[in-house]
């Protein structure tokens, strides 16, 4: 067990934890006082208990779970297979590989369960060829030996995929199109998040409206580079954040089962016979209602 004895350090528990030691994160802090491993003055507490001056901090040692890369039998919805490639059709809340926040029942369980895997991508991430969010639904290509990975790593680090996305996000946006080319790190303020920041990474994200609604406009992105939380942090960057993103949206927003962003078009050169397939996911029915709600309130205001 560790100790730690509050002198002169204010703010939420789980804020206060994580600068305290730096093996813990704030989200590993969280678990540790839901769990009851992380106590203040020898009592259970919440994450938002604001720390005072006195306060003595009790950590048990508790290991995390180990991360498992067992075949489980989930099940997956396939648009496309063949010898080299899969084309899945991820559904919101899944993760796409084994973190440390997420040892299992990930997209990697469930592919190594249906086939053999891809195995240049790092010990916790085999056939991984580009990730999605948790919430993020739709296509992801998932590559099932080396040399078709290696043949779609090259394409998308020449940028020369297919990667479009239906978005709804606050506000009515005025123009019919536009890009959004602005660089993208790690939050200054937030290691959690990422930002637009002078010293970031290339990031340029094609938009197009599609429709839109009193309060909220529906809009296709097409990625031309791939950054972690590229299409939130831009669409948040213009003035226009993702309904229903917990990350980077308001409180205020349509609730669902995290933020509408849906990746409905994927596009790549087949590592093997060198043809161009292109496919499409439809939007998860809570996304399609969503858009049915805000038509019918739209007819009923004009």
């Amino acid at each position: 067990m560790k100790e730690y004895i509050i002198t002169n350090q204010t703010g939420r528990l789980d804020k206060v934890i994580s600068e305290l030691d730096s093996s813990i994160s704030r989200s590993r802090a969280k678990n540790l006082i839901d769990d009851q491993h992380l106590k203040v003055n020898g009592e259970p507490v919440k994450p938002k208990y604001q720390v005072k001056s006195g306060d003595k901090i009790q950590v048990d040692s508790v290991q995390p779970t180990p991360i498992s890369l067992e075949p489980e039998n989930i099940p997956l919805d396939i648009v496309y297979e063949d010898d080299d490639v899969i084309v899945v059709n991820k559904p919101q809340g899944m993760v796409v590989h084994p973190s440390p926040g997420h040892p299992d029942h990930t997209l990697v369980n469930a592919l190594l369960y249906h086939s053999p895997l891809s195995t240049i991508n790092g010990e916790f991430r085999p056939g991984i060829v580009h990730r999605i969010d948790k919430d993020t639904s739709g296509l992801l290509m998932v590559a099932k030996n080396d040399k078709a990975h290696q043949f779609l790593s090259q394409q998308l680090k020449a940028q020369k995929n297919l990667r479009k996305y239906v978005a709804l996000v606050h506000g009515r946006i005025k123009e019919d199109s536009g890009v959004v080319n602005a660089p993208i790190g790690r939050s200054p303020k937030d290691r959690k998040k990422q930002a637009v920041v002078s010293d970031g990474r290339s990031a340029v994200t094609h938009f197009e409206v599609l429709e839109r609604f009193a309060d909220y406009t529906l809009v296709a992105c097409r990625l031309e580079t791939g950054r972690t939380h590229q299409i939130r942090v831009h669409m948040k960057y213009i003035g226009h954040p993702i309904v229903g993103d917990p990350l980077y949206g308001p409180r205020k927003t349509i609730r669902g089962n995290g933020q509408f962003l849906h990746a409905q078009e994927l596009g790549f050169e087949h590592p093997r016979t060198h043809q161009l397939m292109i496919f499409s996911a439809p939007l998860p029915p809570i996304f399609e209602q969503t858009l049915n709600n805000l038509r019918l309130n739209n007819a009923l205001g004009s």
